[in-house]
Parts: structure tokens; C-alpha cells; sequence
């Protein structure tokens, strides 16, 4: 049974749910905060073993995103929506433009895009019913897959953990163990390999395996599993979070923790520990935060070269964050969240929460049914 007191207890400004019999849509938007802008966060379709399970899910995932959005310096908050149910059962037009509809009456205090089982062509249906939508083709002014753009993020964010790391931002010779060969863990594969890197990997899926072999054709591959325990520089989760925890974090045998899963840490105590191990962690929510640096700049109007610029910075940020980790003798992770509670808090000073249509901001975006 869920309480309000569960809902709000993380500092939520709003929780809705929606559910269209007719198309078996059942979705839930959490609002965590709405401070710097309206909330920006993807869309998961996944088949939760329970209701409380996905409210669990989206509450941890929009507060993640308040943090993330805040310390890549965008003007836009933290959301995050989740579909129940199995995408192969449940995807159809029908159901995501049942879903646009509903976003559409949020007035523009959240924006969505891809996430875990949604693509483009999902989002594109989406679009023709609300404007309140980012990684749509290009042939629309959006962006298509954020997917390369994450996994230029998380390369950088790696380069600069190598820098602290082992004094050089290359990682050339370095091994690699990549948890994850989906979109994201593909293209980062593949830069880590044109880098000079040893690729070490493991996904559930046999054909998630065929299409990472493709791009880095001298990886070596290993059972999920297995994947903690393998001798590696670096350890780079790239599937879903909390994969350093209790049963894993004495596991690992690497130097640096850095990929592209959300909420990485299943608690805050397992990022001391990574400390005192001796084992830097590169900011999740920092570091996988180039897809979402790509399709912000959607609505100004998007460039490819914008893009690019903007997911770069990641590099010299995560070593700003290296650096108020040492001086302030606090975890990375910690060190993270200051940098994003006190930009957060500069602006709530003066502004408050983002009450206004999303359109008033930006009057030109239209839907696809316009």
C-alpha cells in the first residue's frame, strides 16, 4: 500500500498516475523538482513484478534526474516516467499517443524522451499528440538516438578518471570490463576500442552480444556473472543500476568505476566504500549525462556541433568534482550532489518552481499533428 508520505519523503512535487484500459497503458511520472526549469527525464517501459516496485523505480530515477540536469548545468529539472508492463505485449501507437495525450495536460512541467525499451519511432507517436517531447527524428528539428551522445559522455568521463587515475586521459592498453551491450554500451565499446582499449563484456541478450562484436570485434565476452570478478582497469556498468552493492562491491577488481547506468551506487555508503578501497567512481548521473545535454537544445533549435561541445565539457567537470572530492576528504559521489544542491539552491533563491506552459518558452515547437 502507497502512502503520500512514501511519495513525497524525497522532496517530489508531484506524482501522477495515468492508465488507459483500451490500449493497456499504465504509466506513472514522478516530478521530483522543477527549480531550474521544467523537469526533463526518459520514459521506461518495464515489466515490474509490482506496482510498488515501479514507484520505487520512478521516484529513485526523477530524483537522479533533478541531480543530474543541476550538475551538467542546464536550465531544466529532474522527471522520470515508467510504462508497466512487457514492451514486446504492450508497445503500440495507440498506447503512446494515449500517453502523449496525457503528458500534453501537464501543461509543460515535464518533458520526456527515450529510455530503457523506448525508441524514436515510440517517441514520434508520442509527438503527435504533445509538443512536450525531445528525441524525435531529425526530419522534425530533433536530435533521433541520444544513444551516441551518452556514450561520448561516459568516454569522457572516463578519459578524465584516467587522468587522475594514471596521469594520461588515454586509454589505450587499459582493460576494460563493460556490463551492458546495448545501444549505449555498443557505441561506447566502439570508442573505447578505436582507443586502444582491451573490451571485456556481458549482456543478457545473445543479440545484443552479435551486434557489440560487430563494432569491437576483438572483445572478449563473459557470462553476466562473471563480469565482477574479471581482472580490469576500469569497470563499466552500462545496464540497470545498483550494481555496486553488498554481494558485488569486494567483487571488483579494477581502479576506476565509470559507465553509463543510472544510479550505479544501491546506496550512498557503497560510494565511502569505493573510496576507501581505493577505487575512484566517476560520477553516474554526471558522466551518462551527454543524451540528455543532446536533446535539451532541442527546442532553441539542435546542432550536432552544439551537442558535441556541450557533451565535452563532461571531461573538465568530472575532474572539478575530483577535485572537491580531495578537498573536502569526501566521496565522489558526495562531492557530486554538493555541486548540484547548491546550484539548485542559487536558483531557487529567486525563482521557485517552474509553473508555466512549456510553450510560452518555447512558442515554436508544434507536434507532428500540426
Amino acid at each position: 500500500m502507497v502512502s503520500f508520505e512514501r511519495l513525497y519523503k524525497d522532496g517530489h512535487e508531484e506524482v501522477i498516475f495515468f492508465s488507459d484500459p483500451s490500449c493497456k497503458l499504465k504509466a506513472i511520472v514522478a516530478i521530483h523538482n522543477t527549480t531550474l526549469g521544467p523537469a526533463l527525464g526518459g520514459t521506461r517501459i518495464w515489466n515490474y513484478a509490482s506496482e510498488e516496485e515501479a514507484i520505487d523505480d520512478v521516484l529513485r530515477l526523477s530524483k537522479g534526474m533533478t541531480y543530474k540536469n543541476a550538475v551538467s548545468g542546464l536550465n531544466l529539472g529532474g522527471g522520470k516516467a515508467v510504462i508497466i508492463g512487457d514492451p514486446k505485449e504492450i508497445k503500440s501507437e495507440a498506447l503512446f499517443r494515449s500517453y502523449g495525450r496525457f503528458l500534453e495536460s501537464l501543461n509543460g512541467r515535464y518533458i520526456t524522451a527515450e529510455d530503457v525499451n523506448t525508441s524514436v519511432e515510440d517517441i514520434e507517436h508520442i509527438f503527435t499528440e504533445t509538443g512536450n517531447v525531445v528525441g524525435i527524428a531529425e526530419i522534425h528539428g530533433g536530435s533521433g538516438n541520444p544513444s551516441p551522445y551518452t556514450a561520448r559522455g561516459v568516454f569522457r568521463g572516463i578519459e578524465a578518471a584516467c587522468t587522475k587515475v594514471f596521469g594520461n586521459r588515454s586509454t589505450k592498453g587499459k582493460v576494460v570490463a563493460l556490463q551492458g551491450a546495448g545501444s549505449v554500451g555498443r557505441h561506447l565499446g566502439e570508442m573505447l576500442y578505436n582507443d586502444g582499449a582491451q573490451v571485456i563484456v556481458c549482456d543478457i541478450s545473445e543479440k545484443n552480444i552479435e551486434l557489440f562484436l560487430q563494432k569491437v570485434p576483438n572483445a572478449k565476452v563473459v557470462g553476466v556473472n562473471e563480469i565482477y570478478d574479471v581482472e580490469c582497469d576500469i569497470y563499466a556498468p552500462c545496464a540497470l543500476g545498483a550494481t555496486v552493492n553488498d554481494d558485488t562491491i569486494n567483487r571488483l577488481k579494477c581502479k576506476i568505476v565509470a559507465g553509463a547506468a543510472n544510479n550505479q551506487l544501491k546506496e550512498p555508503k557503497h560510494g565511502d566504500i569505493l573510496r576507501e578501497k581505493g577505487i575512484l567512481y566517476a560520477p553516474d548521473y554526471l558522466i551518462n549525462a551527454g543524451g540528455v545535454m543532446n536533446v535539451s537544445i532541442e527546442f532553441e533549435g539542435w546542432s550536432n556541433d552544439k551537442a558535441i561541445r556541450m557533451v565535452d565539457t563532461i571531461y573538465d567537470t568530472t575532474l572539478e568534482i575530483f577535485k572537491i572530492s580531495d578537498e573536502q576528504n569526501i566521496g565522489v559521489h558526495r562531492a557530486t550532489d554538493l555541486l548540484a544542491e547548491k546550484r539548485i539552491e542559487a536558483i531557487k533563491n529567486i525563482s521557485g518552481k517552474y509553473l508555466g506552459n512549456l510553450a510560452h518558452r518555447f512558442p515554436g515547437r508544434k507536434t507532428r499533428r500540426n
